[in-house]
């Protein structure tokens, strides 16, 4: 089985944009090697980085391998379905239910009906309450959010289970406590939820059903709705509302609640934060309580909702859906008693002297340079250094730093390149141009734009040299030019041309050969010299030669001559 976190990154995908940091309300990310993971115990499963990574490389633990093992157990395995499956899906009731039933669970159920149940038990307790502060316990990242990162309201989270916890709890009560229950909704946190509760074995989202459903089923259009199938033990009611913006409070009212209670909705993380910043909960003379709902807009906007549709169309299809009761029960059936503890991240303290070194690191000398410009992810270049002091950043995560340095590199590099070094805009005014550039071709004015701060910045191309035609071709063409021996006003120049930007920048290389043509003209001629003086002393030999051998050969035919008179 697959025990890795809910959310993990695909490494070979990130692309260090720091997008996920920007976006993480608790900075549950660590970057090594260019690459961002996230860091289990700090991170909340709010899946913000999921919906906002943009290559995709944040994923999130695919479970259906989990409730393929139930099924394939033969154990009878029921499906927790979240009321927000209307949002996401097209289908009816009916052909949600035949679906589900053809992927091999015994039978489906609404989570709605726990979420029932809560909202009785929260009402009892809202109008029992003579005063103090009540936040919802409904979303899992909401009270992983505050236990870890705002501990002191922990105890202000009403302390009954989840409407999934409630749920499962109705569903073991009713079909018995050897059943296996498999939740499927759009939200990330439940797949924490499980290990926590023990009341359910599986949490699948949204995105992972459509995956089984294309799997398992080859085409779901030609499966047929059937009227015999319902949802057990029975439809949901008022419950059906809670996935959206305000819909448990309205269920609570339905329910009734006396006047002394305040219903709040709270929905985002930051959101939350503010409206709890600076508040003393011992200091309310009234009953308040906080339908605290991690994703804006409520479960709809779920990190897993798998869905096209528009927000408001989503939430009036929740609220077409609706059911309604002639008679809310005044007594809840199930509750679950939720005895929440705070988990706090401590995060580290250095002293500031520590902090003040570690700036010194990525360029930020003076207060002045601390831009604080959240391009790394962190809001300020300090929230960065105690991240690079943690182990959870790297230095080349400061954009502004990495931007001085590759600039100061381009810079000694163009300075100290013996040849010309020039680029210019789509104008031909020179962006840049190094010394060399200016001592081949200001002449006499080399001194006057040394001194000047910014040399030759700003200068018409055209006015300095005359060959400004070939950067105006590539701005042209796009097309990059090499000129060998290029001869302006009699001297030689060897000039490669290239694009920066198409269309709007060009930079050149350019290197006086001048110098080098005429010393090779001159070797050329001591070379031709030579090798003619050799020719006339190898003809004069090879003539030598040849009288030599004529000498000897009438020498050797006297001889033989001679010889044969003799013998005769």
């Amino acid at each position: 089985m697959n025990n890795q976190y809910p959310v993990y990154t695909l490494t070979n995908e990130c692309h260090d944009c720091y997008k996920c940091i920007r976006e993480c309300p608790v900075k549950a990310i660590k970057i090594e090697n260019g690459h961002a993971s996230v860091i289990p115990e700090k991170c909340i499963a709010c899946g913000n980085c999921v919906k906002t990574c943009p290559s995709n490389a944040k994923r999130v633990r695919c479970d259906i391998d989990k409730a393929q093992a139930l099924i394939r157990a033969q154990k009878d395995v029921y499906v927790s379905l979240a009321p927000s499956w209307r949002a996401s899906f097209e289908n009816s009731a009916e052909k949600m239910i035949a679906l589900l039933k053809q992927l091999g669970f015994k039978e489906v159920s609404e989570t709605a009906l726990g979420a029932q149940e809560v909202s009785i038990k929260t009402a009892q307790m809202l109008n029992n309450a003579e005063k103090g502060l009540f936040i919802s316990s409904a979303c899992p990242v909401i009270v992983d959010y505050i236990r870890k990162y705002m501990p002191e309201f922990t105890k202000y989270i009403t302390p009954i289970g989840s409407p999934l916890m409630t749920h499962s709890k109705m569903l073991k009560e009713t079909f018995g406590d050897d059943i296996s229950i498999v939740f499927v909704g759009p939200c990330i946190g439940k797949k924490n939820e499980v290990t926590y509760s023990g009341l359910f074995d599986v949490a699948l989202t949204f995105e992972e059903l459509r995956m089984w459903f294309n799997e398992e089923i080859i085409d779901i259009t030609k499966v047929a709705r059937d009227n015999k199938f319902k949802f057990v033990p029975e439809s949901a009611y008022e419950g059906t509302l809670y996935p959206i913006d305000g819909g448990m409070n309205q269920t609570i009212r339905k329910s009734g609640i006396n006047d002394n209670v305040q219903l709040l909705e709270v929905c985002g993380l930051s959101a939350l934060q503010r409206a709890l910043k600076n508040l003393d909960p011992e200091k309310l003379d009234k009953t308040i309580f906080i339908e605290a709902l991690a994703c804006e807009g409520g479960c709809v906007g779920g990190p897993c909702i798998s869905s096209e549709k528009a927000g408001i169309t989503m939430v009036s299809d929740i609220l077409t859906k609706e059911k309604k009761r002639d008679e809310i029960p005044a007594e809840p059936k199930v509750v679950v008693d939720y005895n929440i503890e705070p988990k706090k991240v401590v995060g580290s303290e250095y002293p500031l002297e520590e902090i003040l070194k570690t700036l010194k690191k990525i360029g930020k000398h003076t207060i002045d340079d601390e831009l604080n410009c959240g391009g790394c992810g962190y809001a300020t270049c300090r929230d960065l250094a105690k991240a690079l002091l943690d182990g959870d950043a790297e230095t080349s995560m400061c954009v502004s730093y990495m931007r001085k340095i590759a600039m100061r590199k381009a810079a000694a590099m163009i300075r100290c390149m013996p040849s010309a070094i020039v680029m210019v805009d789509n104008d031909l005014n020179i962006l840049e141009a190094n010394d060399s550039f200016m001592r081949m071709f200001t002449g006499d004015m080399y001194e006057v734009f040394k001194a000047r701060p910014d040399g030759l910045t700003g200068a018409a191309l055209d006015r300095i040299v005359d060959f400004s035609d070939i950067f105006k071709t590539i701005l042209k063409t796009g097309k990059d030019l090499h000129k060998e021996r290029y001869n302006v006003k009699g001297r030689l120049y060897d000039i490669s041309a290239f694009t920066i930007e198409e269309n709007e920048i060009v930079g050149a290389v350019i290197t006086d050969v001048t110098s080098a043509e005429t010393n090779r003209e001159k070797i050329s001629q001591k070379a031709h010299e030579v090798i003619s003086k050799n020719i006339s002393i190898v003809q004069e030999i090879a003539c030598l030669l040849g009288e030599h051998m004529v000498e000897t050969e009438t020498l050797l035919s006297s001889i033989a001559e001679d010889y044969e008179d003799k013998n005769e």
